[in-house]
């Protein structure tokens, strides 16, 4: 059986390093966190690339909150990062309804196809969770669901979160449960004990918030933690 999941977040080449070196499993990159995570630059990408071997899912969204933007521009900058090397992706998107935005999330599929992708926390601010997973489940690469079963995060998302596990292998379901968003330490055990296995940090494993860097000694606590 393979070990759970760790992913951290990563803004640069520091933050990879550090999380690989605590024993993180898989980066998710971004840039400028002040709007909850933005599709980080080629050469960004690149830099960290180089610097790691450890998986890097992408963030694809160029604009705060969860509708698309311009997709044109999304589309061409999820271009220029397969050509770089970009293989994994993070993305998704609901309209001003809360709905999720078929359209745009089938676009974005298709421009990575053959790639394996999450569907981010759009899940947890949409007007109907099982609706999105119907909608998207079934799309080809899509293997996680990053959620905390809230808007407001884990405490508010326990009863979904264990509601939906109970559901695995179901349409909709087969994906793997990735728990991110309002996770601290404490949450672990019982997380683990119901058997999820997936877990995503960021400001966590940071010395001081998200003006320092990833610090390898709090990735470490963590992976000690996950694994029990």
């Amino acid at each position: 059986m393979s070990r759970p999941i760790l992913e951290v977040i990563a803004l640069t080449a520091q933050d990879a390093q550090a999380a690989q070196s605590g024993g993180a499993d898989r980066l998710e990159l971004v840039t400028d966190m002040a709007a909850d995570g933005l599709t980080p630059t080629v050469a960004d990408f690149a830099a960290i690339r180089a610097a790691v071997t450890l998986p890097l899912r992408v963030m694809l969204r160029i604009r705060d909150g969860f509708a698309p933007g311009d997709l044109d521009e999304l589309l061409a900058r999820t271009a220029a990062l397969r050509a770089e090397g970009a293989d994994e992706f993070v993305f998704g998107f609901l309209t001003p309804d809360g709905r999720p935005d078929l359209p745009a999330v089938r676009a974005v599929a298709e421009a990575v196809a053959g790639c394996r992708w999450t569907f981010h926390r759009a899940i947890d601010h949409s007007a109907d969770r099982s609706a999105v997973r119907a909608a998207v489940g079934e799309l080809a690469g899509l293997d996680t669901f990053l959620t905390s079963g809230a808007a407001a995060g884990v405490d508010a998302g326990r009863e979904v979160l264990a509601g939906e596990l109970a559901k695995a292998g179901e349409p909709g379901y087969r994906q793997r449960i990735l728990i991110g968003g309002g996770l601290r330490e404490e949450h672990l055990p019982g997380l683990r004990a119901e058997g999820f296995d997936a877990f995503h940090v960021g400001g966590a494993v940071r010395r001081d918030g998200w003006t320092t860097p990833v610090d390898p000694a709090k990735v470490a606590r963590w992976r000690a933690l996950i694994d029990g």
